[in-house]
């Protein structure tokens, strides 16, 4: 066995423990009495592991093309596609909470660039979601004008937007977030289609800091 191959397997260990621990701890005890310090007591491994074990696999959860997806989006209308990759987005928040906070919502987590073996299917995310963008301009659904990684930005922005009032108990009684969402959702798009100019660049399709520990790498 290489090293790589044991680094990988040890890497799976970690993390098979640390989500059974805290999987364990939140059914016992309720997520609101759960720390990453007691889940780190039981297993005696670091927070900042517990949290990229937590986030890898919250990561792989929302990527799961099989969560969320219609089947007629992939061959249909490319607004059909758009819409089930940003709906998946917000379903996530709602069906897995804990991990959304964890991943989205506290500031004291580490960057997972820290990481970024781990996570390169995150980058894959963001590419597939710029491209379903660039297939609506294609189909004209969108004005030629519109940048997809700034209408990207938007788009989740605004998703995320329902998705933490929701998580924080922010809303009124009498409001349903689903509909909510697909309120954000709907106008968001049609904003989009209108031609409405957006002033934000949107985040880079390419990490930096990735890219230059994976040149250093390829250079050792």
């Amino acid at each position: 066995m290489g090293i790589k191959e044991r680094q990988e397997r040890d890497r799976e260990a970690v993390r098979r423990a640390i989500l059974d621990a805290a999987r364990d701890l939140f059914v016992s005890e309720g997520y609101a009495n759960v720390s990453i310090r007691k889940i780190a007591e039981r297993i005696e491994y670091s927070k900042d592991d517990i949290f990229f074990a937590l986030a890898e696999e919250g990561f792989r959860i929302l990527s799961d093309p099989a969560r969320g997806e219609r089947p007629q989006a992939a061959a249909g209308d490319p607004f059909d596609g758009l819409r089930a990759m940003f709906w998946r987005l917000y379903e996530f928040s709602r069906d897995y909470p804990q991990y959304f906070a964890l991943m989205f919502v506290d500031r004291n987590v580490p960057r997972i660039t820290r990481e970024y073996e781990r996570f390169t299917f995150t980058r894959n995310l963001k590419i597939q979601a710029a491209e379903q963008i660039q297939a609506c301009i294609d189909a004209k659904r969108f004005p030629a004008t519109v940048r997809p990684m700034a209408a990207l930005r938007v788009l989740t922005m605004g998703l995320l937007g329902v998705a933490v009032m929701h998580l924080g108990d922010r809303l009124s009684p009498s409001e349903n977030a689903d509909d909510l969402a697909r309120d954000v959702l709907d106008v968001l798009i049609a904003g989009l289609q209108s031609g409405t100019e957006l002033r934000s660049s949107g985040p880079p399709l390419h990490c930096p800091e990735i890219e230059a520990k994976t040149a250093i790498e390829a250079k050792s």
